[in-house]
């Protein structure tokens, strides 16, 4: 162990600090972190933590995410710049507007959204939770923001509902086209492609397995197989090798990179311990309405 992650360690338990850190970050983040999860875990420990601080190894929203569960910790982000471009292709306004013309649509929210976007959402949902959510709505009409792939993946599963997408993508899951996935398949035949429902539907058509990040990396552990296509993150891959050193996992493509994630850093935690910059701070008010959409998503999830 070297000496930074001693000293992130001791100021952790000194400072009564939990440190949560999502799948896509650097794997000796993950090493050094108290849980590793994805968007849906990661919320349900924020909001469980009876640590007085959170320090949020992620992005912009799941910091405002914690914030909105946890008001009365501190919140702390390695680094306040690392966001979800995501998040921001959806807006109040965009919501008010369907509203408008379809009153009687539920709008639901993908987790990787604004504590705006939430505020006026009537649900939130991650990959992991999502058609489990939106099932057990009530309203047959479902607005489905910001990401038009996690969308009509899960309304391919509820026929039943009726559908409207936003026009939100994740960058780094658009990366993974149908052409990477079919020269992957070459280059490894017999490996199972596991998908992550973000990527375009003619990618997701050639998958073994679609689903959230840690429904992929749990996959293998129920599977058969003994070799795998990963199409989503690539911090994925850290986990994964630990936990099935047997069998073989092969990257679909060397881009699939989140470069926000990244921007989370060993120095930078250090850094944040010491310093207590980079807190999350959120109107009270904001937080409030925000919060509605986020306990209605773990009350449903249940």
């Amino acid at each position: 162990m070297n000496e930074m992650v001693e000293r992130i360690l001791e100021l952790k338990k000194e400072k009564d600090v939990v440190i949560l850190a999502h799948y896509y970050v650097t794997g000796d983040i993950q090493d050094i972190a108290d849980y590793v999860g994805d968007s849906y875990l990661l919320s349900k420990k924020a909001a469980e933590a009876s640590e007085k601080v959170i320090l949020f190894c992620g992005v912009e929203f799941m910091g405002e995410s914690a914030k909105i569960l946890s008001p009365d910790k501190t919140v702390l982000m390695p680094d306040m710049e690392a966001d979800c471009p995501m998040a921001h292709m959806v807006t109040p306004e965009d919501i008010r507007q369907l509203k408008e013309e379809c009153p009687d649509a539920a709008v639901v929210c993908y987790i990787n959204s604004t504590a705006e976007t939430k505020a006026c959402a009537d649900v939130c949902v991650t990959s992991s939770n999502a058609e489990r959510v939106v099932a057990a709505m009530p309203q047959k009409e479902i607005y489905f923001v910001p990401d038009s792939n996690l969308g009509r993946h899960i309304a391919e599963k509820l026929p039943k509902k009726t559908f409207y997408f936003h026009n939100g993508f994740c960058p780094t899951h658009a990366r993974i086209s149908e052409a990477l996935v079919r020269k992957a398949k070459e280059d490894h035949p017999g490996a199972k492609v596991l998908m992550h429902p973000e990527c375009i539907p003619e990618a997701l058509a050639l998958a073994d397995y679609i689903g959230s990040t840690s429904g992929i990396i749990d996959f293998p552990g129920k599977d058969g197989g003994d070799s795998y296509i990963i199409a989503t993150e690539e911090g994925v891959m850290h986990q994964m090798k630990k936990q099935y050193p047997d069998k073989a996992f092969y990257m679909v493509d060397d881009l699939c990179i989140c470069e926000n994630m990244k921007k989370n850093t060993l120095e930078k935690i250090l850094h944040t311990l010491e310093s207590f910059d980079n807190t999350m701070e959120m109107d009270e008010k904001l937080r409030v309405r925000a919060s509605c959409s986020l306990k209605k998503m773990h009350e449903l999830a249940q």
